[in-house]
């Protein structure tokens, strides 16, 4: 079932490994299929060399294992969250990468300060609230991606293809599973270029002017798109 979706699962969570994004076991990769409405995720806490496309889990959106001799990742409740809520999300990864855990440890949203993350992400990179004690323990990585859901109220998801988990980390997705993953690389790289600008103008760091940043989205993602080839 669904076998070519279950091998570039598997090579979303291998690419994870191997950006240096997800040492150990500390990551995961998912994909929605809206044909089916089925949902295809890394196991849990299987070891990235010894991981095979068979490995894969499918799950239903309530939860329901549908195939898989394994059990789903344990983040699994956060990423059908986001395929519950957000259209056109087909994709979605999670990660402890340092430059963005790092923010998401101090609480604090990335601001735009260059046309690398204007390129990336329409705005700062938003940051949620602490999940209260109530939440974790109830149901703590459903209520994860209520978190996430909540912040994204004002927010598009698409155009804002990540968030940083207050004491946690950071979550991407995407149009697909591979662009969660390149999103899941930007906002890497996102967050160190950000901590290194402050670290160079301190409090004199500002960010971007609004119409430069508003110029490097829109090239890219806009109507009238011109980066890249056509097709």
């Amino acid at each position: 079932m669904l076998e070519k979706l279950k091998e570039t699962v598997w090579r979303a969570n291998m690419r994870l490994h191997a950006e240096g994004l997800a040492p150990l076991t500390w990551g995961n990769a998912s994909a929605f299929d809206g044909e089916t409405r089925l949902v295809v995720i890394k196991p849990s806490g299987v070891a990235y060399d010894a991981m095979s496309p068979g490995d894969m889990v499918v799950l239903d959106l309530e939860g329901h294992v549908v195939e898989g001799e394994c059990r789903p990742s344990s983040d699994t409740p956060t990423h059908l969250e986001f395929y519950r809520s957000f259209k056109g999300v087909f994709g979605a990864v999670h990660t402890h990468s340092v430059e963005a855990t790092a923010w998401a440890q101090a609480c604090r949203e990335i601001p735009c300060y260059g046309t690398t993350h204007a390129d990336c992400f329409h705005g700062p990179v938003p940051v949620t609230r602490f999940l209260t004690e109530a939440e974790v323990a109830e149901a703590y990585e459903l209520n994860t991606g209520k978190v996430i859901v909540e912040r994204f109220r004002e927010l598009d998801p698409l155009a804002q293809p990540g968030v940083l988990v207050a004491g946690h980390g950071p979550f991407t997705w995407g149009a697909d599973v591979m662009k969660a993953v390149d999103n899941a690389v930007s906002l890497e790289q996102i967050a160190r270029m950000a901590r290194l600008t402050e670290r160079m103008r301190g409090d004199s760091a500002e960010p971007l002017p609004a119409y430069v940043s508003e110029k490097h989205y829109q090239r890219k993602h806009g109507p009238n798109a011109y980066y890249g080839q056509k097709g």
